[in-house]
């Protein structure tokens, strides 16, 4: 598996651009898929602007990887094959604080509220999770100053981490593998938010077949103790 934009194609070659929320899961199952179908993935993690951008600029990648919302605005753009879109998971949003911190109360709404009142600091993501928690924040009328808004490719987490904020909220997906944060849990059901992400087929893509065979593999019932080991619950 390569973390590298291709600079040349082979005949069993497949390129993916994903958004970050599966990194983590995709790191581990895409080798296996590699082992045992003989193909080679060369994945681009990236957030969903800088997607859009190459895949306008004329990326060649098979397979997009991104929320549902997303994947279904690219085909009505011309960029997705229409009918392509694949279900892969729904993704949670969650909490973390810095390693060995106390971990507050988020078992319902109120909880929560106190927990963020009470950070001298808030930080979030650039992503669907980020724009919900923004909202959520500005209904609660926490100060701007206390937000910390992570730049686009960059965890929440790492502002906890560094001690620049005390909570962090984004894609359990996307804090669990953070080094220095320790996950609290994921928001109350009445103001969690679940995004479906799915797959999509690149109208540029030189082996749709090969696009296929991986949504297939990322589908399959034997990836499913992997994507929960993240905090995915399979599609």
């Amino acid at each position: 598996m390569n973390g590298n934009p291709r600079a040349a194609r082979g005949a069993r070659e497949i390129g993916v651009m994903s958004s970050l929320a599966l990194k983590a899961a995709c790191l581990e199952l895409v080798p296996r898929f590699e082992r045992e179908n003989g193909f080679a993935v060369l994945a681009q993690f990236v957030g969903g602007v800088e997607i859009g951008k190459r895949l306008r600029a004329g990326d060649p990648s098979e397979l997009v990887i991104m929320a549902a919302a997303a994947i279904d605005e690219f085909v009505k753009q011309g960029l997705v094959v229409p009918g392509s879109r694949v279900d892969l998971v729904r993704s949670k949003i969650g909490m973390a604080v810095r390693s060995g911190a106390p971990r507050p109360d988020i078992s319902s709404a109120a909880a929560l509220r106190r927990a963020v009142e009470d950070a001298a600091a808030v930080a979030y993501s650039t992503g669907p999770s980020g724009v919900y928690i923004a909202d959520v924040l500005k209904r609660w009328n926490i100060p701007a100053d206390k937000l910390r808004q992570s730049p686009p490719g960059v965890p929440a987490g790492d502002f906890v981490a560094r001690g620049d904020a005390d909570v962090a909220f984004q894609q359990i997906s996307e804090l669990l593998p953070v080094d220095g944060i320790d996950y609290v849990g994921p928001l109350p059901e009445e103001v969690q938010l679940v995004t479906v992400f799915s797959a999509g087929t690149n109208v540029r893509a030189r082996d749709p077949g090969a696009a296929h065979l991986l949504t297939d593999y990322l589908t399959a019932p034997a990836a499913y103790p992997v994507l929960e080991s993240y905090g995915l619950e399979p599609a």
